[in-house]
């Protein structure tokens, strides 16, 4: 680990927030210009990724761009900063998906004042990706907490004072289920801080200071299942995903974008970052039973998504499938399966970024959430059908867009390690082919239904610049990988170090054995 010159993380998250404080600044009757401030905001916090992202160095000290500063430092908790390929590709993605959801969001408020207007909805999406970019940095793990907890306030704002008719209901339950999370996340935060004092004589909240130590295996039990149930909560995982269609289906769109493409990565981050490295022999010792949920997860998400009839649901219903992916790959532990999974949580970003958005534009023009409501897009704006089948075929993980090589190498190295949860794992992908193209050809196909699709318009510049945008990274990481492959490749190989694993041996059986040999008997050349 390094120090770095210039404290580039902090400036990502403070940017946003800079941004933040001028939107709520501004006076009432200038609340329109919460809009482009917000925008510039965004594409500001992306130029400062972009520029220490193109100074990492791949295969160099793990943790990099790294700032610290006391805080509290009689309990050892201090403002460090920092990321690894994982982080570094989160951070990434928040940075990216921003600018895209606020043009495509840039009617979610309307311009009255208050609390419903473009001031609280463009600030508070800007307070949540400073928080955002911030946990997916930190090196302490009681900041990390702290971020964890506070980001619920502006996720909660977003949902219960924008969107639908049950927008109320829907951030109650999702404020509680993540409280609850939070608070059990913190008695082991507690035990994990006791249990660091009683080795090294002063207690600390340093993550690197925490990996290099050997925790009690009951101890290491227990903390686990505390850190983990807060994660399973957040990504989410079947049975603890209930709160997420609600919420995702009363929010706007760009903020169900916001909580499952961004937020609910914390909990598969969360994951990597502190499950496995902190309780590296509990991680042994849970995996299986981790993958056989996430596998219901898999199944049961696609499922409930083909028996949906409302658009938001059927997309938040599909992401607790691909939700179950990404933690299988996890937890497998295996090179390919790690990969995939942090490759997944990236290409799903987009992905259901590009799903949700699309759905807040047909229901914006259509007046409908219903499915059965929509016909014949594709004869009234051709355009936009032209998008939701792009964004449909990449839920789908059709070979050529993003969700592939994650969702490929998430089955490659779950089957090195679990061969029968790996195949059942494969049956999802013939169903999303049914929910997603049920849906296109209810949606976009046949004839113009009624009033509903006669009125449509084509898409406007700002929403074709957010979808274009949005489909050619699809179409890059689709195409080009390694891109983001060889940037997480060492990150994975530490962490996998650390849990003490390693991938399994190929298994060749005895007719395989038979055929290497000549038929002299010796080894064939």
């Amino acid at each position: 680990m390094t120090m770095s010159a210039f404290p580039w993380l902090i400036a990502a998250g403070a940017v946003p927030l800079l941004g933040a404080v001028l939107i709520a600044a501004l006076p009432s009757r200038s609340a329109a210009l919460a809009r482009p401030i917000a925008l510039i905001a965004s594409v500001g916090t992306l130029g400062v990724v972009v520029a220490m992202a193109l100074q990492f160095q791949v295969g160099g000290p793990r943790y990099q761009f790294v700032s610290s500063y006391q805080w509290i430092p009689q309990f050892g908790v201090s403002l460090s900063f920092g990321v690894d390929g994982i982080g570094l590709a989160m951070v990434a993605l928040t940075a990216a998906l921003m600018p895209f959801v606020l043009l495509a969001s840039w009617r979610d408020a309307s311009d009255g004042p208050g609390m419903r207007g473009p001031k609280a909805f463009f600030g508070l999406a800007l307070v949540l990706q400073a928080m955002v970019i911030w946990v997916f940095s930190a090196l302490d793990v009681f900041v990390f907490y702290v971020l964890f907890e506070a980001m619920l306030v502006p996720a909660y704002l977003l949902i219960g004072r924008f969107g639908g008719a049950q927008r109320s209901y829907a951030a109650m339950k999702f404020l509680l289920y993540s409280l609850f999370g939070g608070l059990v996340m913190l008695a082991a935060l507690i035990g994990l801080y006791v249990g660091a004092q009683k080795l090294t004589g002063s207690g600390t909240f340093d993550l690197q200071t925490l990996t290099s130590l050997s925790l009690n295996p009951g101890l290491q039990n227990l903390l686990f299942l505390g850190f983990f149930l807060a994660f399973a909560i957040k990504a989410p995982l079947w049975p603890l995903h209930t709160w997420l269609p609600d919420a995702a289906a009363e929010a706007t769109p760009g903020t169900a974008v916001l909580l499952v493409a961004l937020m609910d990565k914390v909990g598969t981050f969360g994951m990597i970052r502190y499950c496995l490295q902190l309780f590296p022999d509990a991680s042994r010792t849970f995996s299986f039973t981790i993958c056989v949920l996430a596998v219901i997860s898999i199944i049961y998400g696609a499922l409930l998504a083909i028996g949906q009839t409302d658009m938001m649901r059927l997309i938040a219903f599909t992401s607790v499938s691909h939700f179950g992916f990404i933690i299988i790959g996890i937890f497998a532990f295996t090179t390919q399966g790690q990969t995939g999974s942090v490759f997944y949580m990236v290409a799903h970003g987009f992905s259901t970024a590009a799903l949700f958005l699309i759905a807040g534009m047909l229901i914006a023009r259509g007046r409908s959430r219903n499915i059965a409501d929509f016909g014949g897009v594709f004869s009234v704006a051709p355009l936009l059908a032209g998008f939701t089948l792009i964004a449909g075929l990449s839920g789908l993980a059709l070979p050529g867009l993003a969700s592939f090589p994650g969702e490929f190498l998430v089955l490659v190295g779950s089957y090195l390690r679990y061969p029968a949860l790996a195949i059942i794992a494969t049956v999802a992908i013939v169903l999303s082919a049914v929910y997603i193209l049920w849906l296109y050809q209810r949606v976009a196909t046949g004839e113009p239904r009624g009033s509903v699709t006669a009125a449509f318009g084509e898409l406007r510049g700002r929403e074709v610049m957010a979808m274009a945008s949005i489909v050619a990274v699809l179409i890059g990481l689709g195409l080009y990988p390694q891109v983001l492959t060889r940037t997480i490749e060492p990150a994975v190989a530490s962490t996998l170090t650390r849990v003490g694993v390693g991938d399994p041996e190929p298994v060749v059986n005895n007719a395989a054995k038979t055929l290497q040999k000549s038929p002299a008997g010796g080894d064939a050349q």
